[in-house]
C-alpha cells in the first residue's frame, strides 16, 4: 500500500503571480515564502505557506510549455494536487500494477530537489496528482534559496516579499537579472 504522508501542496496555475498574489497574500493573509524559476517545467512557481501544506502558484514562462497550454485551456486555477510519500518508486510500481496511467513512469528531481511523479486525470476522475518524495538535498537547496533571497534583500535593503517580487518580474521580461545589473 502506497504511504501517503499527506497533502503537500495544491497547485493553481495563473496568468499573473502579481495579480495572483493580491489575493493569497494581501487579501487572504499567506505569507510568501519562496519563488522559484523551474526551466525543466518552463515556468515559476511561487509557494505560500498553510499549515502542514502549500498553496504553490505556478506561472508559464513559454507559450508552449504544458502549463501554458493548460492556461489557455482551462484558464486559471486549480492545476494539481501534490501527495508526499514515503517511497516515490515503491509508489509508483504498485500504481502500474493496478494499471494506473502515469505522466511519468519514474520520479524526476523538480522544485527543491525533490523527487516528482505526476499521475495522469484519467486514472484519477479527472485530477492532475503530484507525488512527492523528500530527498536528502531539499533542506540544502532550500537553505541556499533563502540565504539568496536574503543576500537580495540585504544588498538592496528590500523586504523578502519586494525581493521575490522584483525577481519575478524580471523573469517575466525575459531576464533574471535585477534591472540595476542588466546592460
Amino acid at each position: 500500500m502506497p504511504n501517503i504522508k499527506s497533502i503537500n501542496h495544491i497547485a493553481i496555475v495563473v496568468d499573473d503571480i502579481d495579480s495572483a498574489l493580491l489575493f493569497w497574500r494581501d487579501a487572504l493573509g499567506l505569507e510568501l515564502s519562496y519563488v522559484e524559476d523551474v526551466p525543466d517545467q518552463n515556468s515559476v512557481v511561487a509557494f505560500l505557506p498553510s499549515g502542514q501544506s502549500e498553496i504553490e502558484l505556478v506561472k508559464p514562462t513559454t507559450e508552449d510549455s504544458g502549463v501554458a497550454r493548460y492556461l489557455r485551456k482551462r484558464g486559471p486555477g486549480l492545476h494539481h494536487i501534490c501527495f508526499e510519500v514515503e517511497d516515490i518508486d515503491e509508489t509508483l510500481q504498485r500504481l502500474k500494477q493496478h494499471g494506473v496511467s502515469l505522466i511519468n513512469e519514474e520520479p524526476t528531481i523538480g522544485t527543491g530537489g525533490k523527487k516528482i511523479a505526476f499521475i495522469h486525470p484519467k486514472s484519477t476522475q479527472g485530477v492532475l496528482l503530484e507525488l512527492y518524495e523528500l530527498t536528502d538535498a531539499e533542506p540544502e537547496i532550500r537553505l541556499r534559496r533563502a540565504r539568496e533571497l536574503a543576500d537580495r534583500v540585504m544588498s538592496r535593503g528590500q523586504t523578502a516579499v519586494s525581493a521575490a517580487m522584483d525577481f519575478l518580474r524580471n523573469l517575466r521580461n525575459g531576464s533574471e537579472l535585477p534591472p540595476e545589473r542588466q546592460n
